[in-house]
């Protein structure tokens, strides 16, 4: 079983991040003992082989608080993989020390997004380029072995030169795992709102195909496996746990915002602290309600944004006439390819572009 938990809390809001977060510090600990209680309520005999705390800001917990929270899940040791995402502005060595002697955690994944300072400033991030830097450095000194990091290319402003720039540093740092995003303006953050009102830029197709283009190349000629839409990997370094979103395992999310899927039944938690901390873990999730149709598309979606891609043989039979129909068309064309495994895959040059591809495919 595959555990998630959403820490809600943040220092400040970035200006294009659309994850659910607060600033409000004072319910951290009422906040610890809800998802303590939810585990006991869903997770039941469950026993985790990963665990991902993410959010918000996981590193902004105080460290007592993390252990709480920790504590609360019980599970073997070691795990899997036992990731927590941080910020470079808290990396410290004594919070990285701690991290590493008193929690089963074994993996970082750092949110760095640009190492040009105007840019971070303008993003409303609370780190340098130098404080990502020695952040790294603290973490591989501190005994972090497996690390991963974040970066947002098409960003405002930002020219291929200076994505190169962005992406050539971090690789020169060699972490063992690279999420690269290209930017997306979601309405509700700040960002979207600029773009709305004319005061920023989107990037054009263009540029966004040609920093992609870099991406891959740069990555490929480092050693990366480029083995989904925004994810490369050292060799062994895959993300075990993200891997589960994707390939159709079970997993269960705690806290304001987590989302679940297990036995078959997705569901999720309102974005709301106060409710979720009124529930005292208990009833607080919606089902989603979905039939055939909807896993089938979900199927898809997840399994065509990998390497991997999919293998027919899991296709349900009602639906198999229909994409093996229109599958040939994408095959004849390139927009979709046949693995040395027998699987079906779009390649990798039509991963930017993939949205086009899957709506070939859909039912609808």
């Amino acid at each position: 079983m595959k555990v998630y938990v959403h820490v809600p809390f943040c220092h400040s809001k970035c200006a294009y991040c659309d994850f659910y977060s607060t600033p409000r510090q004072e319910l951290m600990e009422r906040y610890v003992d809800t998802v303590r209680e939810e585990w006991k309520a869903l997770g039941g005999g469950a026993v985790p082989d990963t665990m991902y705390l993410g959010g918000g800001t996981p590193s902004s917990l105080p460290v007592e608080l993390l252990d709480r929270l920790i504590e609360g899940i019980p599970a073997p040791e070691p795990l899997r993989e036992f990731t927590i995402e941080a910020n470079p502005e808290d990396v410290t060595r004594g919070w990285v020390n701690h991290v590493v002697t008193n929690t089963r955690i074994d993996r970082v994944s750092m949110g760095i997004q640009t190492f040009d300072d105007s840019t971070l400033s303008f993003l409303g991030r609370r780190h340098t380029g130098a404080q990502a830097e020695e952040a790294v450095h603290t973490l591989r000194e501190g005994g972090i072995g497996n690390l991963s990091c974040d970066l947002i290319y098409g960003l405002p402003g930002q020219t291929l030169e200076g994505w190169k720039a962005d992406l050539d540093r971090l690789l020169s740092l060699k972490p063992e795992h690279i999420s690269a995003y290209l930017l997306s303006y979601e309405p509700r953050t700040r960002l979207g709102v600029m773009l709305s009102k004319g005061k920023v830029i989107e990037a054009s197709d263009q540029l966004a195909e040609e920093m992609y283009s870099y991406l891959c190349r740069a990555s490929r000629e480092a050693g990366y496996e480029h083995y989904e839409i925004s994810n490369f990997a050292l060799p062994g370094r895959k993300a075990v746990h993200n891997s589960s979103y994707w390939d159709g395992s079970d997993y269960i999310g705690l806290g304001p915002g987590a989302h679940s899927m297990a036995g078959g039944v997705r569901w999720y938690n309102p974005s709301d602290l106060n409710g979720y901390i009124r529930s005292g873990g208990h009833g607080f999730r919606v089902i989603d309600e979905e039939d055939e149709m909807n896993r089938y598309n979900d199927m898809l979606i997840t399994a065509l944004r990998t390497s991997a891609g999919l293998d027919r043989e899991a296709i349900p039979e009602e639906f198999k006439a229909s994409f093996d129909t229109s599958s040939a068309r994408l095959l004849e064309n390139g927009g979709l390819v046949i693995t040395p495994s027998g699987r079906i895959a779009i390649p990798e040059d039509k991963w930017l572009t993939s949205n086009t591809i899957l709506l070939e495919l859909i039912e609808v």
